[in-house]
């Protein structure tokens, strides 16, 4: 598409943000880039991310690479059945020399948080993500304390090994914005792999700070600026009226689960350098958005939501 001054993302700096992002994740997530794309979707839709795979996939690796390339402070939580809300949010202090007590922030306070293997802890810690992840903020002890702007959840769970685990309730699946699995890579990407880390003395894949010019909250409010015409509302709402009445799915989109799916269609449009929401972006991003919140078995999941795309004609 031919570039226009009007044309979101068509300043050179805007552009050379996001390639610089975009190669970064790829050098550390070799051979994904259809996983790396739905990643920079979802940050740009300031949204937050379930990660549902096997271990060892380089989930923690994507999430580092992506603090590391909007220059972010990262910060990462292993969960685990005795991990308190206070071990995430912060907790309150009795400082001995001022007699008064002092606020000690949690790895919450941070721009990308990695809850890895989030459903292995109790549904009492999960809570404590609520509030963060749909506000942007934290109560602790009737106190309320702002996170940072660019904060963003990327947590993970292991789709097979279920002994010990506290399944997330849908109420806390719903702040997700999309689902992904990051999958083997394909052979050419293991070669490269395992090239790259010949002779390796200290683990770094590359990543750096490449947002500093544009910050990443520049290009977010650009994303949320993204126009969507009142025939691609009405044809969401549409789709969203069929999954509240398909007769395999127990829960349907919420009001909140519209909002993400259209603000992660923006970002889709914006990425390609469109000014406008087409029906394709409202296609392309459905199985990534909906997976994580549509109430039916998850074996059945995929071809729910082709079917529900069918059902509903296209505008033109």
């Amino acid at each position: 598409m031919t570039m226009t001054p009007d044309t979101p993302c068509s300043k050179a700096s805007d552009l050379n943000a996001i390639t610089a992002i975009r190669n970064n994740l790829n050098n550390a997530l070799r051979g994904k880039a259809v996983v790396v794309e739905r990643v920079l979707q979802c940050i740009l839709a300031r949204g937050h991310l379930l990660l549902e795979d096997l271990p060892g996939l380089g989930k923690t690796t994507l999430a580092k690479a992506l603090a590391d390339s909007v220059g972010g402070r990262f910060a990462r939580v292993q969960c685990t059945p005795d991990l308190m809300p206070g071990d995430i949010t912060g907790f309150s202090v009795f400082n001995q020399k001022t007699r008064e007590f002092e606020f000690l922030e949690g790895p919450v306070f941070s721009d990308i948080l990695l809850a890895d293997e989030i459903n292995r802890t109790t549904p009492r810690t999960q809570s404590a993500l609520l509030e963060a992840m749909a506000e942007c903020q934290v109560t602790v002890d009737n106190h309320r304390y702002a996170l940072f702007p660019k904060f963003m959840v990327i947590a993970t769970q292991n789709p097979v090994e279920h002994h010990g685990t506290y399944p997330l309730p849908e109420a806390q699946l719903d702040r997700f914005a999309m689902k992904l699995s990051v999958g083997y890579p394909d052979q050419t990407a293991e070669i490269g792999i395992l090239a790259s880390a010949v002779g390796e003395i200290q683990r770094n894949h590359g990543a750096s700070m490449v947002v500093e010019p544009v910050p990443l909250e520049k290009l977010q409010n650009e994303v949320a600026c993204i126009s969507v015409g009142e025939n691609v509302q009405q044809y969401l709402v549409k789709l969203a009226g069929v999954t509240r009445k398909h007769s395999r799915i127990s829960l349907g989109l919420s009001p909140r689960g519209l909002l993400i799916w259209q603000r992660v269609a923006q970002a889709r449009a914006f990425l390609r350098h469109r000014s406008f929401v087409t029906p394709d972006d409202i296609q392309d991003v459905a199985q990534a958005v909906l997976q994580v919140r549509l109430g039916c078995p998850a074996a059945e999941i995929e071809p729910i939501i082709s079917e529900i795309l069918a059902t509903v004609p296209v505008p033109v």
